[in-house]
């Protein structure tokens, strides 16, 4: 059976869920390595790999949701709770503008206390300076729905208004009712994240997906969430990218009870088969910041073709224990290293300029 889908595979057809079970649990590493690196090619014939010098501001760091899996979420009574008022923002932004930033990904903790207005006035005032505005999640989104007692078609028409084109794909964890009861009860659910993200492509707002992985979840529980966000692409093509990362075991509830790790075949294996299964999407990104530099370097032979974001400054990860740094010329120097044309792109995936 495997080697028939080996060859549905190179011959560009398209794999079932049941094939790609079957894939995950029996396929071999490295063939499955030059399968996904001869779907990346068609994609991008061109060596080019490209990346994004953008910042992560975490605006609050109050939620109510508190996921086993999450470092970075306070209770509002917590000492080291914060919320950043939107001169704090601009702040940030001006900052982040003077360091050559082209990207401000945003996101923050639900804090049911923050008013709508917060977030419309967000992306109107940072949407002025030269920095693109990458803003909110499923959850974030639904949390406005909620405080304002507007649709989601509604909270949209206003972000849209204010300025925001784009949407990260945070919240997603594992798109698999199973898994999120245990990891996150308080979150929105599958039908809801995917509900979210519809109407975003709808209204013209390209969003990325992603995928948090080893924690409780199967092979069974990951083809269903590649499955799930395939086929909202089919219908919307809104995604922009995938990237996928590891569950970091610091510092929270999850970590405790989970004992599983994760290596770094077991990541390039997730990438080589993401970038098979997701066959309409165009970019896989190698998350070398939260895999490590030489992981994500590797990534780029595995069937990635973008290597992520710079995040000048970058909270959750941290608080979970795990940070890697790195400059521009740093990565540029793993790109080439790698093989391939370092480039600088934009949210959208436009090249900026060469490396």
């Amino acid at each position: 059976m495997i080697d028939k889908i080996y060859k549905k595979i190179e011959n560009g057809e398209r794999i079932n869920k049941k094939e790609g079970v079957a894939l995950l649990k029996e396929g071999d590493f490295l063939e499955l390595g030059r399968l996904a690196n001869i779907i990346r090619f068609r994609k991008h014939p061109q060596r080019v790999v490209t990346f994004i010098l953008d910042t992560n501001i975490n605006y609050t760091n109050i939620c109510y949701v508190g996921c086993s899996f999450c470092a970075f979420f306070r209770k509002k009574t917590d000492k080291d709770a914060y919320t950043l008022s939107i001169n704090d923002l601009i702040e940030k932004i001006k900052e982040a503008n003077k360091k050559g930033v082209t990207t401000a990904l945003i996101q923050g903790g639900l804090n049911p206390e923050i008013p709508y207005s917060y977030y419309i006035d967000l992306v109107r005032e940072l949407s002025k300076f030269s920095v693109h505005v990458h803003a909110f999640s499923p959850p974030e989104i639904d949390l406005m729905c909620k405080i304002s007692s507007k649709s989601v078609d509604e909270v949209f028409e206003d972000l849209k208004k204010a300025g925001l084109t784009t949407m990260p794909g945070g919240g997603a964890e594992i798109l698999s009712e199973r898994v999120r009861k245990i990891i996150s009860p308080k979150k929105i659910s599958t039908k809801r994240w995917l509900e979210i993200m519809e109407k975003a492509h709808r209204h013209g707002i390209k969003t990325t997906a992603t995928m948090m992985f080893g924690h409780i979840e199967t092979d069974e529980d990951i083809v269903e969430h590649l499955e799930h966000i395939r086929s909202l692409q089919d219908k919307t093509k809104g995604f922009s990218a995938f990237i996928c990362w590891d569950f970091k075991h610091e510092n929270n509830e999850l970590g405790k009870r989970v004992k599983r790790k994760v290596t770094a075949i077991d990541y390039l294996r997730l990438v080589t088969f993401s970038r098979i299964y997701l066959d309409n999407f165009d970019n896989i990104q190698a998350s070398w910041a939260s895999q490590g530099k030489d992981t994500g370097e590797v990534a780029l032979h595995f069937g990635a073709n973008d290597m992520g974001s710079m995040l000048i400054e970058e909270n959750v990860m941290r608080q979970a224990g795990f940070r890697v740094k790195a400059g521009i010329d740093e990565i540029a120097s793993l790109i080439k290293k790698a093989g391939f044309k370092p480039a600088l792109r934009t949210t959208d995936y436009r090249i900026i300029k060469y490396l």
